[in-house]
């Protein structure tokens, strides 16, 4: 292997060393009690590498954010423009949904946060892929609306706007993971009886969210 290659290995290494130790140290202090310095420390390098890299913690943290929500958004996106039937996308959506995230189990809270804290974030992420995703969000939401209103044509389920459909979803999926220290208190779980409960849930909660939508 060349000198060059190396180089670029390690540089690559480096990278990412300081990506997973950004995101650890953000998901412990937010955004804002976070500092450079204790990046560095996680990450194993000094703090002026950091700032080689990175430049500022705002840049640091936007990429952060995008490498998170890009791993379940378009993902999602993705089960909803499907041709399944609609009962078949919520099941799709559900266990996307868990098994991203119980691999980062903080990541919920983590993305609402910056979301909540930083909006623009999620706008400056849908736009990262060159192509304006407003018509895109307006398809989806076009054809999502279209499919809810056909099934409660059908009497398949009750009428629903898209809005409170992808707000009661986003609800029920998400609500175990943020609040699963809550959750541990009040019912005495540790780590292998929360994934006792996360497995019911995957296998439950499809049919509870389409059930929860019959007339």
């Amino acid at each position: 292997m060349s000198r060059f290659s190396d180089k670029v290995t390690k540089d690559t290494d480096t990278e990412r060393r300081i990506l997973d130790a950004a995101r650890t140290v953000f998901v412990r202090r937010g955004t804002a009690g976070a500092r450079m310095q204790e990046i560095a420390e996680e990450a194993g390098v000094n703090q002026a590498l950091l700032h080689y890299y990175f430049r500022t913690k705002e840049r640091l943290a936007a990429t952060v954010f995008r490498a998170a929500a890009s791993r379940l958004i378009p993902a999602a996106l993705g089960v909803f423009e499907s041709d399944d039937p609609l009962e078949i996308k919520i099941e799709n959506f559900v266990h996307l949904y868990i098994d991203t995230v119980r691999r980062a189990p903080f990541l919920p809270g983590y993305v609402l946060s910056e979301m909540h804290h930083h909006p623009e974030r999620l706008t400056a992420m849908l736009n990262s892929t060159g192509t304006d995703p407003a018509p895109i969000l307006g398809a989806f939401r076009t054809r999502l609306q279209a499919e809810l209103d056909q099934a409660a044509h059908e009497g398949t389920i009750r009428s629903i706007s898209v809005e409170q459909f992808v707000a009661s979803l986003m609800g029920v999926v998400v609500i175990p993971f943020v609040a699963r220290p809550a959750l541990r208190v009040l019912f005495g779980m540790n780590d292998e009886a929360f994934e006792r409960f996360i497995d019911e849930r995957r296998s439950e909660l499809p049919r509870l969210i389409f059930n929860s939508l019959r007339p």
